[in-house]
C-alpha cells in the first residue's frame, strides 16, 4: 500500500491468524472503507488506530446454521452470535422460516417455528408484522432494518410446501408434477432475489407446536431433485438438510441420496452430522467414510456440518423444560411467576409428590431426554461442556444412594431457583468429546450449528466460537487443535461453503470483518435469562470475556463486550465473489 495514502483504520502489532490455516505472524492490518488493504508492516498512519499488542487478530467468524429469521425482523442485533466474534450468519436452516407465506398460513408457520425451534408463539405474533408474502418481499423487509452483522437467508422447505400445496403440504402429501413445477418457479425466483440456498428437514423430532410432523418431513427424493434442479438453473445455491440418523445403517441410505442430488444438479449439499447417543457410538465414522468416497467423484460435493461440543439443552425452572415439567403436580406452577414457582417448589409436600410422580407421555422426544439421567449433568460456573461421566445425575445417584429425581430437584433450586442442568442430546455418547474431535478435524466437515435465534428457552449454542478457541485450541489436555486451524474452521471454511468468497480471510481485498481477541483472558460467561423478546418473551443469552473488539465492514460493532452504535451489517444477496 502506498505510504502516501492514509487508511481509515490500522490495527497495530497483533498476532494475525489469516483464516487459511497459515502460521500465526505479527503484523499490522490496514483498512480502507469496508476492505482490508494491507497486511504486514504498515507505515501510514490511519485515521483511527487500534493497538492489538498481545492480542490475536482473526477474520470475523461465520456461522452458516442459525435461525434468526424472526429476530432479524424485530431486532437490530444478532445476539448472542455477535458477542462471540460472529460477523456473518445464515438463517432459514432446517427448512423452517416465514416466507413465502400467505396470510391464511401465518398460524401454520408460527406453529412450525414454535415446535422445531422453541420460539414462543407470543413472541412471533407480537414481533412479526408479516409485511411480505413472497420470498423476495421477505428479503426486502429484512434489508430495510440496519443490523450489527451480515446475514444471508436460505429458502425454507416447509413454508415453500405450504405456499404451493396448502393443506396438502401441511398433511405431508406427496407433491404432484404441477406442485413441483410451482416449487421450481419459486426456487428460481428466490435464488435470483438473493437466497444463499435451500434448506429442509426430515428429522422425526422436528414437530409443530401441536406435536405433529412438520410439512417437509418424509418428502420424496423427486421433490428434492426438482428443487435442487431449479437452483442449478440459476447457477447458485447450497442444498442444506437435516436428516434422520437414528439407525446406524442410515449412511447406506442417505449418503447415496445426497450424492445423487449433488451429482445431478451440481449443487453443494450440506447436512448435520452428530454422534448419536443411542446405538453404536462410532456410527458417525461410516458416514464420514461414505462422504469421503462420494466426494472423490467428479461433480460431487457433500459437506457435513458438525458442532464442536455436545448438542444439548439446558433445563431449569425458568426454562422451557426441566425433569418435572410434565408431572401432574407441576402443571399448576406453569401459571405462576418464576418467583412464586420457586417458592412453591420449596414446599416439602409438593417436593414429595413430584419426586414420585411420572410425567405424562409427550409427543416431543426432548421431553423424554429431560429425564434420561445418564445424559444429564449439573451445569455450574465455570461453564463445562465436557463434564466427566462420574458427574452425571445417574452417576451421582449411584454414588450417594439418593434418587436421580432428588438430586435434580436440588440442582434446579440452586441460586434461588436459577440452577441449570445440561442435557446431552448428541455428541456425548461416551461422556467425552473425542468423537467430536474426529468430526471437526475431518477434511470434509464444516464447523457450524450455533442455532442462534432459536431454542430461546432451551439452548444457547451460538457461543461455540468462543468454545472452539478456549477448549479446543487452548485448554483441553489432549487432542487439541492448532490455533490457526481452529480459526480457519470458524472463518474461511464455512464462508466458502455458502459461496462467500469475499470474507473469512485477512488479506488485501477481503472484507474487513475482524476480531481482536485477548486469548489469555478469553472465557465463556454462564448463560442467563434476558426478557427482551417481543411480548416480554424470555431467552437464554450468553456472553464472553476477552473480545477486545469486533469489526464488520471496517466498523467497530463492539468493544470489550459492549456494543457500539455502529450497525454496518447488511443482507447478503447471493454468492459474494472476491473482487479486485
Amino acid at each position: 500500500m502506498s505510504q502516501q495514502i492514509s487508511p481509515d483504520l490500522v490495527i497495530r502489532n497483533g498476532l494475525v491468524a489469516d483464516g487459511l490455516g497459515s502460521p500465526l505472524r505479527r503484523a499490522d492490518v490496514a483498512i480502507s472503507g469496508d476492505r482490508i488493504v494491507a497486511v504486514g508492516e504498515v507505515g501510514a498512519r490511519g485515521a483511527e488506530e487500534i493497538d492489538a499488542a498481545g492480542a490475536l487478530v482473526t477474520p470475523g467468524f461465520v456461522d452458516v446454521h442459525t435461525h434468526y429469521d424472526g429476530q432479524a425482523v424485530w431486532a437490530e442485533r444478532f445476539s448472542p452470535s455477535s458477542a462471540h466474534g460472529v460477523t456473518t450468519v445464515v438463517m432459514g436452516n432446517c427448512g423452517v422460516g416465514f416466507a413465502p407465506c400467505r396470510p391464511e398460513d401465518h398460524e401454520v408457520l408460527v406453529s412450525v417455528m414454535e415446535g422445531v425451534e422453541d420460539v414462543p408463539e407470543i413472541v412471533m405474533t407480537t414481533g412479526l408484522d408479516w409485511s411480505w408474502e413472497t420470498f423476495p418481499q421477505f428479503l426486502d423487509t429484512l434489508e430495510q432494518r440496519p443490523h450489527d452483522i451480515d446475514f444471508g437467508v436460505y429458502l425454507p422447505h416447509s413454508p415453500l410446501r405450504v405456499y404451493v400445496m396448502g393443506d396438502r403440504g401441511v398433511r405431508r402429501e406427496e407433491a404432484q408434477e404441477a406442485d413441483l413445477d410451482r416449487m421450481r418457479e419459486i426456487t428460481r425466483e428466490a435464488m435470483r432475489a438473493g437466497a444463499l440456498g435451500f434448506a429442509t428437514s426430515s428429522v422425526p423430532a422436528h414437530r409443530t407446536g401441536q406435536g405433529e410432523f412438520i410439512p417437509s418431513f418424509q418428502s420424496a427424493e423427486t421433490e428434492y431433485l426438482a428443487i435442487a434442479g431449479a437452483m442449478t438453473d440459476t447457477g447458485r445455491g447450497v442444498f442444506q438438510m437435516v436428516l434422520d440418523q437414528r439407525n446406524p445403517a442410515d449412511a447406506e441410505r442417505f449418503v447415496p441420496m445426497l450424492e445423487r442430488i449433488s451429482d445431478r444438479t451440481g449443487r453443494t449439499v450440506t447436512f448435520t452430522l452428530t454422534q448419536m447417543m443411542d446405538g453404536p457410538p462410532d456410527a458417525y465414522r461410516s458416514v464420514l467414510a461414505a462422504v469421503s468416497e462420494a466426494n472423490r467423484k467428479d461433480g460431487v460435493e457433500i459437506r457435513p456440518q458438525v458442532f464442536p461440543r455436545p448438542m444439548g439443552m439446558l433445563l431449569g425452572i425458568d426454562l422451557t423444560l426441566n425433569p418435572f415439567s410434565l408431572c401432574p403436580s407441576y402443571e399448576p406452577l406453569l401459571k405462576m411467576s418464576v418467583a412464586d414457582r420457586v417458592a412453591a417448589l420449596r414446599d416439602p409436600d409438593l417436593r414429595a409428590r413430584l419426586l414420585v410422580e411420572q410425567p405424562s407421555d409427550p409427543k416431543n422426544p426432548l421431553f423424554v431426554i429431560a429425564r434420561d439421567w445418564k445424559r444429564l449433568y449439573p451445569f455450574r460456573t465455570p461453564a463445562d461442556y465436557e463434564p466427566p461421566k462420574s458427574t452425571s445425575i445417574a452417576a451421582l445417584a449411584a454414588q450417594t444412594g439418593r434418587s436421580p429425581e432428588d438430586i435434580a430437584y436440588d440442582l434446579l433450586l440452586e441460586n434461588d431457583g436459577a440452577g441449570m442442568i445440561l442435557a446431552a442430546i448428541t455428541n456425548y455418547a461416551e461422556a467425552t468429546l473425542d468423537a467430536v474431535f474426529e468430526m471437526i478435524t475431518h477434511e470434509d466437515t464444516v464447523v457450524a450449528l450455533g442455532d442462534g435465534g432459536a431454542h430461546y428457552g432451551l439452548i444457547c449454542d451460538a457461543s461455540f466460537p468462543t468454545f472452539m478457541l478456549t477448549h479446543w485450541a487452548r485448554d483441553r489436555d489432549s487432542q487439541k487443535i492448532e490455533l490457526s486451524d481452529a480459526v480457519e474452521a470458524l472463518t474461511s471454511r464455512p464462508a466458502r461453503l455458502v459461496g462467500l468468497e469475499d470474507r473469512g480471510v485477512i488479506a488485501p481485498g477481503y472484507k474487513a470483518d475482524i476480531n481482536i481477541i485477548d486469548l489469555d483472558r478469553l472465557q465463556l460467561r454462564m448463560p442467563h435469562i434476558d426478557r427482551d423478546l417481543p411480548g416480554g418473551g424470555r431467552r437464554l443469552n450468553q456472553g464472553a470475556v476477552g473480545y477486545r473488539a469486533t469489526l464488520v465492514s471496517g466498523k467497530v460493532i463492539q468493544r470489550d463486550g459492549v456494543p457500539t452504535d455502529a450497525l454496518p451489517g447488511r443482507l447478503i444477496r447471493g454468492p459474494q465473489p472476491l473482487t479486485a
